[in-house]
């Protein structure tokens, strides 16, 4: 069973829904979880917040927390998986936000994908170095991890 098949079964035995922010996976992880026949129980909305301006207009993501610590950060993952909570109908919520490359820097290398997850009991934030195995790869790892974090919400529920 997939990792969204596994999603989708505990939103019926929950009752809990999913909100994504995301960066850099594009919407590829709100994709992965409509895949699905019966996704309307699993996902409640999917923000696609590729600039910081998106970032701020529709999530909330503090125009200083970007400044001080860049959109590659946790401290922004964490802002953008409240907003996410705060913004939709969602019990769990999952954000995503790296460089998937090419480029980087020596301080943000390719590949440094951070996350959050947020629930009623706070967030939780994480910080992911895939490497630089290419944009593909490092989209699909950072979707894939995201889906993992969520099933990690759902148990926490």
């Amino acid at each position: 069973m997939t990792l969204a098949a596994q999603l989708l079964e505990k939103a019926h035995e929950t009752g809990a829904m999913v909100a994504c922010a995301e960066s850099c996976t594009g919407g590829m992880l709100a994709a992965a979880l409509t895949d699905l026949p019966g996704s309307s129980a699993l996902l409640d909305r999917g923000f696609v917040t590729y600039t910081n301006a998106a970032k701020m207009a529709m999530l909330g993501v503090s125009e200083a927390t970007l400044a001080q610590w860049g959109a590659v950060s946790e401290q922004v993952a964490e802002e953008m998986a409240a907003g996410a909570l705060e913004r939709s109908e969602a019990q769990i919520a999952v954000s995503i936000t790296g460089i998937a490359g090419p480029g980087g820097s020596e301080h943000k290398p390719e590949g440094r994908v951070c996350f959050g997850l947020a629930t009623s009991a706070g967030v939780q934030t994480e910080t992911i170095e895939f490497g630089a195995k290419g944009r593909d790869a490092v989209r699909l790892a950072a979707r894939d991890h995201a889906l993992g974090l969520l099933l990690r919400g759902f148990a926490a529920l």
